[in-house]
């Protein structure tokens, strides 16, 4: 086999990365517990400088990246250092694996934002495959989302086409059930890539679409050339309310579309 190297579950199941590195492993007949501990250098005391002593450890757990169709969680022995002189008690950091208060690993919440934005799955799907609750997948998700793809200056530079579709976000009683996802289908007519997440709205009114919108910058809505959509009259209005020269197109036929 070429460019092989030795087996390592370190890198396999992608460990290394996040800065860990396995110690241990439980499978059950419904998860597998992989026990870790940090590989990365630990951090001095921030009042004198000094390097800590070792004073305990506490346990962490984390939601990976499931194996074999079912739930890989990580235990994370995470030491805690002491400073005699400053009386100071603080954790090894381990943002590197995941973020402050996170449940979730990195790789974890990235698997989960692409199985939402990309293969349209439901949060509940979602959560059942991580073997989390719905509210801490949702969570993962929805900051994942605004930090990666909503909060990015530029990310509406360059969009001409835009689709919208609404989105069951919540298989629940309470709340909205739905969400309007506004997406750039500019790539997809340039063959230059993928098309790519620029928003989620709560709720799938006219009123949901046409805020949005109204919420960008003028140079934004005057590149729009094409807004896409199912067969929903309220997205329909939105768009020609907000932007006068669009062309409103259903969603079958975007990649035959020309400007309008």
């Amino acid at each position: 086999m070429r460019n092989a190297t030795p087996p390592c579950l370190d890198t396999f199941c992608r460990l290394d990365r996040l800065g860990l590195t396995v110690t241990a492993q439980r499978v059950e007949p419904d998860h597998t517990v992989l026990r870790c501990r940090p590989t990365t250098t630990a951090e001095p005391c921030r009042g004198c400088g000094r390097d800590g002593a070792r004073h305990d450890a506490v346990l962490r757990r984390l939601a990976h990246v499931p194996f074999g169709w079912k739930p890989t969680i990580l235990e994370i022995v995470v030491p805690r250092y002491r400073c005699v002189p400053c009386r100071r008690i603080w954790r090894h950091s381990i943002t590197a694996a995941a973020p402050s208060k996170g449940k979730l690993s990195r790789d974890a919440i990235m698997l989960a934002v692409k199985q939402v934005v990309v293969d349209r799955m439901s949060i509940a799907r979602v959560a059942a495959n991580l073997g989390v609750a719905w509210n801490t997948a949702s969570d993962a998700i929805l900051a994942a989302g605004t930090e990666l793809l909503i909060d990015t200056p530029d990310r509406l530079d360059g969009v001409t086409i835009v689709g919208v579709d609404e989105h069951a976000w919540r298989h629940t009683r309470h709340g909205d059930k739905y969400v309007t996802v506004i997406i750039d289908l500019t790539p997809t007519r340039t063959r230059t890539g993928p098309s790519r997440l620029l928003a989620v709205v709560e709720g799938r009114s006219k009123q949901a679409f046409k805020t949005w919108l109204e919420a960008q910058t003028d140079s934004f809505r005057n590149r729009v050339e094409i807004v896409a959509m199912d067969g929903f009259t309220g997205y329909k209005s939105a768009a020609v309310e907000a932007i006068d020269t669009v062309t409103t197109v259903m969603w079958l036929f975007i990649p035959a579309v020309g400007r309008g």
